[in-house]
């Protein structure tokens, strides 16, 4: 399932079978599966694990999560069942000590979600208000150790509308490691962000679905 700029009202479903998308994404040349436990986000724990757990079942590539993991616990939880990237996000703004001691234990198995909204940083499934500035809270993961930040312009999500290049490239100037969520829509917006420094991906999802985007070609290119 897609959602639209983060509504849960404004859902696409392109698939009931998790496990077979994720296959073909696989057979495709991904190294890498984003997933997003949507309920989870909203609700502020783990709630489609059942999927989760087919999806590491049907795939040898490397699985990326995001989507309510609050506590420690529940990040080594998925950690332990074969997930090789947790993603924090609403825990991370809200508990430095819990993001400080993720860092210690998971180290690079640790990202960290940036989701904005006219550059302030949205929490709790992207329904409330950080309040804060996104570009401050790079800075501050930055000088907290975080190896990797995930940013999404969440006006952009799901739209096809193109990346936030502004966004990135004040990113880039910060010199974090990032990778860059929210609009990609074609080969050329790939080619726009490409060779941006500290950026080592991007996140496409809507634009895979409606075939806006070849991954085989994406891969082959860059």
């Amino acid at each position: 399932m897609r959602l639209r700029q983060g509504r849960m009202d404004a859902d696409t479903v392109y698939s009931s079978d998790p496990q077979e998308v994720a296959r073909r994404w696989e057979a495709a040349g991904a190294e890498w599966i984003h997933v997003v436990d949507l309920d989870g986000a909203v609700q502020g724990r783990p709630v489609n694990v059942e999927a989760v757990k087919g999806i590491l079942e049907a795939v040898r590539c490397k699985v990326e999560l995001g989507g309510g993991i609050r506590t420690l616990e529940v990040a080594e939880g998925w950690l332990s069942l074969g997930v090789e990237r947790v993603v924090l996000g609403t825990a991370a703004l809200r508990d430095p000590s819990l993001l400080r001691e993720a860092v210690r234990r998971f180290g690079q198995r640790v990202a960290v979600a940036i989701d904005a909204r006219d550059g302030v940083v949205m929490v709790e499934g992207w329904r409330a208000s950080s309040s804060r500035d996104a570009l401050e809270v790079a800075e501050e993961l930055k000088a907290s150790g975080v190896s990797l930040v995930i940013y999404t312009d969440i006006k952009r999500d799901g739209m096809a509308s193109g990346p936030n290049l502004e966004a990135a490239q004040e990113l880039s100037a910060l010199g974090l490691s990032f990778i860059l969520s929210g609009g990609i829509a074609s080969l050329e917006d790939l080619e726009r962000v490409k060779g941006l420094p500290g950026l080592v991906g991007v996140i496409v999802g809507r634009a895979l679905y409606e075939g806006l985007i070849d991954l085989r070609e994406a891969i082959r290119r860059f």
